[in-house]
């Protein structure tokens, strides 16, 4: 008997093995890594002007890779300006990671860190509860909106937190992603569970046209070698299809039929290109900055 389709994050260990893989196999982060050297400096130009301390909110904050990586952008922007950086981050493990990062980096003598294990969902409850309203010059929400319940409520609290001359801004899959083209297709045939949304820069552009508020998308090209997803039997490649498909063991649990109908897609030019021999999806992200 087949076993069941199940979520990839029902197995947390798989889940951040093909996450690791993911990103070891993509130009995810140096397509970040390019934003914040280009046009990051523009962004945050005018959010610590006149202020003797800028106060940061990194809404899943992750490692805190990225996130040193915009600290020391505003750095060089504002030197000597007092920094408080609040990170709000539900895994316990990447908060511990972003502290030992924290701990190897050197000149942040000016940045005060305070971590929150909790979701963005459990912070503004808790904001709530404790009737605080407390507003940020910068808010950043990188590659996290997949994982709220409800994606236009959570921009919108968010965006209402935001000083006079704040920023905030959103890096997610780009709507011309191959993402987009197979949760499009398949989304209903895999077995999300409650802890993940499909959603991209289109539907993210959508929501602020009808709340009316303005914003500046930038694309940021990437892709991913899935080569190895076409080895039959290869390690790899079953932990790249299960980061695809969010679904754990996909190659073992999905039907003969869906399998063959998923492989076909990421061959297609809407997921992938070939290249000197190597099949590279479409990892496309957008970068949204949304003025107050």
């Amino acid at each position: 008997m087949a076993l069941p389709m199940r979520s990839l994050f029902t197995d947390p260990d798989r889940y951040l093995q093909s996450f690791r893989l993911f990103l070891a196999n993509s130009t995810e982060h140096q397509c970040m890594q390019e934003f914040m050297e280009r046009q990051l400096p523009s962004v945050i130009g005018s959010i610590g002007n006149g202020k003797s301390a800028i106060n940061i909110l990194s809404v899943g904050g992750g490692a805190g890779e990225i996130d040193l990586l915009i600290l020391s952008k505003i750095q060089a922007r504002y030197p000597g300006v007092t920094i408080n950086n609040h990170v709000i981050e539900p895994s316990a493990d990447q908060i511990f990671k972003y502290k030992e990062h924290v701990a190897a980096t050197s000149n942040l003598e000016n940045v005060k860190f305070t971590w929150h294990e909790e979701t963005a969902y459990e912070y503004e409850s808790r904001m709530s509860a404790e009737k605080k309203t407390k507003k940020w010059d910068f808010i950043h929400m990188i590659q996290m909106l997949y994982y709220v319940k409800d994606v236009s409520a959570t921009i919108r609290y968010f965006h209402s937190l935001l000083e006079e001359q704040a920023k905030l801004l959103i890096i997610l899959v780009s709507g011309t992603s191959g993402w987009e083209t197979l949760w499009k297709k398949y989304g209903s045939s895999f077995p999300l569970g409650d802890l993940c949304c499909y959603v991209s820069s289109a539907d993210i552009k959508r929501i602020l046209d009808s709340a009316g508020l303005k914003c500046q998308l930038h694309e940021l090209p990437s892709h991913m070698d899935i080569t190895s997803c076409f080895i039959e039997g290869n390690k790899d490649g079953e932990l790249l299809l299960d980061f695809l498909t969010e679904t754990c063991e996909f190659s073992k649990t999905a039907s003969p039929e869906l399998k063959h109908q998923v492989m076909e897609e990421l061959r297609k030019p809407g997921c992938s290109q070939e290249r000197d021999g190597k099949v590279l999806f479409n990892n496309n992200l957008s970068a949204i900055v949304i003025e107050p």
